[in-house]
């Protein structure tokens, strides 16, 4: 198939050959099941998890007991969140997070909201950033837990998690970051953190693997399971451990505290070529910060064309997404950007181009070009 470029990598990223050749012993030759303690077959498995669980908390700067292998990012969120609120249960609660925060955490948030939980959404300013003192302003005596992203999916932009976190620990409350878009991208820390949702698809790692950081050795509670039967990952989340991805996931996490630091300059400089020609173009404006924001993202709203029709023409070429692949499917404009209060026709005609590993300078020239062209097509037509 005649694939068009890839610019949509905080969607997905493709496994890197590294990735690949570490799984696949686990799918034949090394196929034991990591809870079979009696023969070899479950001890290689088993210590092939453990290597993999060490790699991914090096990451995120963790320790390895911290780990909590899951399906994916969206299951680590929902166990944090229900699981929190069900730790506390009988008790007033009340939680903080953001109007443009991913829909796994506001629809996380709107399920525990229907039994009984009180929720604050931050607004967030015309560049997408929250308001440190109206965070603090929103904690009540029943707080139990702040739940904001490190690095938003749309826009890029970053969080002061380290501002957040001595908030958080300050007031005695759980704080919670969906660090899917930073980790592996940026460096992150734990210090302060309680829970941090991450992915391995998003760092070149395959689909199915995610995992929870738990902050251990903390007064606060850790969160109730959500998946009962055999009481795998310390009783944390029972089922049979996805062995091939969890080696995989670790795989990719240490690739990418070997490439991250030479990557991020890199892909920065490519991400300013792209932008900086594409708003060469009249009437077409930055969504989100310009200054602390990923290295590799840049999201542009294309004024005086319809939204739906420019995503398809440049898609034609150049692999793009309106927003999150999660919520794509609708032709409804971004809650992020409506959040950051772009209006609706402009929000639907905003291009989110994310750049990865693959990414070459001449692929930036091609798609600035194909964009250029179906731009002034679609305003002269």
């Amino acid at each position: 198939m005649n694939y068009p470029i890839y610019l949509d990598y905080n969607a997905t990223t493709p496994c890197a050959p590294e990735v690949i050749e570490a799984m696949i012993p686990f799918f034949a030759e090394h196929f034991g099941n990591a809870a079979s303690k009696n023969h070899p077959y479950g001890w290689i498995a088993e210590n092939a998890v453990e290597e993999a669980r060490e790699a991914v908390a090096r990451l995120i700067g963790a320790k390895s007991k911290e780990i909590v292998f899951t399906s994916g990012a969206t299951e680590s969120i929902n166990l944090g969140i229900k699981g929190i609120f069900e730790a506390f249960q009988g008790e007033r609660q009340h939680f903080i997070t953001a109007k443009s925060e991913h829909k796994a955490v506001l629809d996380t948030f709107e399920e525990i909201e229907k039994k009984g939980a009180e929720v604050s959404y931050l607004p967030v300013n015309s560049l997408g950033e929250i308001d440190l003192e109206g965070l603090e302003k929103a904690i009540l005596p029943h707080t139990k837990m702040i739940c904001l992203m490190w690095a938003n999916n749309e826009t890029g932009i970053i969080h002061p998690i380290e501002k957040i976190a001595q908030l958080a620990e300050s007031r005695n409350i759980i704080l919670f970051t969906d660090a899917v878009q930073a980790a592996g991208k940026i460096p992150i820390f734990t210090q302060g953190i309680h829970l941090m949702a991450i992915s391995a698809h998003k760092l070149y790692g395959p689909k199915g693997i995610g995992a929870l950081y738990v902050r251990h050795n903390h007064s606060l509670p850790k969160p109730w399971p959500q998946i009962h039967g055999g009481g795998h990952e310390k009783n944390m989340r029972s089922g049979t451990l996805n062995v091939p991805g969890i080696v995989g996931f670790g795989k990719a996490c240490s690739l990418r505290n070997q490439e991250m630091g030479e990557e991020v300059v890199r892909l920065e400089v490519l991400r300013n070529q792209l932008e900086n020609q594409v708003l060469e173009l009249s009437d077409t404006f930055l969504n989100g910060s310009q200054n602390n924001r990923l290295p590799h993202v840049t999201n542009i709203a294309f004024a005086g064309v319809e939204g739906e029709e420019l995503l398809k023409k440049i898609n034609q070429k150049v692999a793009v997404s309106s927003g999150s692949a999660c919520t794509s499917i609708t032709p409804k404009p971004s809650h992020v950007l409506k959040a950051m209060g772009l209006d609706s026709d402009l929000g639907r005609a905003s291009i989110r181009f994310s750049l990865g590993r693959s990414t070459t300078s001449q692929e930036v020239e091609q798609a600035v070009n194909w964009v250029r062209q179906v731009i002034h097509k679609l305003r002269d037509a």
